[in-house]
């Protein structure tokens, strides 16, 4: 990601956006607590440059890297930007999804959630010299069980949630990363 970021930062690529899939593993920001962190989940556990606390990639997840700059716009505006083209990338399949705000002195509620407060979508971000990188992970089908082995998100009480949870069955995973690509303005 150090190259795709500098290659946008020295203007020799354009703001980009990578959507994938992971292997398991669980990454944390430089603020997560130790008692946050699994013991032993059984795949890696890895630091990263990023904001945000721990939280899991894997299968049946749609991660999506934003390599882009932000000319003159700061943090807090490309998150809600991300959240609010989640929302509607997602809603343009049939699914109702919200952003929440953070209550002062709480910790952040930064993702998509469900109206019911289930948590769909993580978000992770570092922005450095007006260019971000990391971005968000989607769950579309992942084992939803692997959160119940850490505290995702510096969230102890939040339910992580999938489409396959909230629609009851298969979701077409082709037709999600066209829909998220469209809306975060992908070709």
């Amino acid at each position: 990601m150090s190259e795709w970021v500098e290659e946008r930062r020295e203007g020799r690529a354009p703001d980009r956006l990578f959507l994938l899939s992971h292997p398991e593993v669980i990454t944390y920001g430089k603020h997560t607590a130790v008692s946050d962190l699994p013991v032993d989940p059984g795949f890696p556990v890895v630091p990263v440059d990023r904001g945000g606390h721990a939280t899991y990639h894997g299968p049946g997840q749609l991660v999506g890297y934003l390599v882009m700059n932000l000319r003159g716009g700061g943090p807090a505006d490309v998150v809600r930007w991300l959240e609010t083209s989640l929302i509607e990338g997602l809603a343009s399949l049939g699914y109702e999804t919200v952003r929440r705000d953070t209550p002062k002195g709480a910790d952040s509620l930064v993702g998509v959630w469900t109206p019911q407060h289930h948590k769909l979508v993580s978000i992770g971000m570092r922005i450095r010299g007006g260019i971000t990188s990391h971005g968000f992970a989607l769950n579309i089908d992942p084992d939803l069980t692997v959160f119940d082995r850490f505290t995702a998100c510096r969230l102890p009480d939040v339910e992580m949630t999938s489409l396959r949870r909230i629609s009851g069955g298969a979701v077409d995973e082709a037709a999600v990363r066209d829909a998220i690509a469209k809306h975060l303005g992908a070709s």
